[in-house]
């Protein structure tokens, strides 16, 4: 039987957005954007949530910024201080990107 597809997803996009950094961590706004599926203004006002939390830190490459995350960062939120941002998403980028065919 097939299940009607949920409006919801099981992390946040401030996750989305690390994972997709981490994964191509010289994407472009745009690029991290249309692979998330959210606008370009809302991945900018993530990424900036993010620096000022100190996950991750903006590079100046020539034209493009380049993106490192603080995987040793905890978590936030007292159910989740005793994880690193590296435990959550460590499964999640441990083969790279999906291939369109897989997703």
């Amino acid at each position: 039987m097939d299940r009607p597809s949920p409006d919801w997803t099981f992390f946040t996009n401030h996750t989305h957005v690390l994972v997709s950094l981490a994964l191509s961590p010289g994407s472009s706004l745009r690029e991290v954007s249309l692979a998330i599926g959210i606008t370009e203004r809302a991945v900018q006002r993530i990424v900036a949530d993010l620096e000022a939390a100190g996950a991750l830190e903006k590079h100046r490459q020539g034209r493009r910024n380049t993106y490192r995350l603080n995987l040793d960062l905890p978590l936030r939120h007292p159910l989740e201080r005793h994880r690193s941002i590296g435990e959550v998403i460590a499964p999640l980028i441990e083969h790279g990107a999906p291939s369109p065919a897989s997703e």
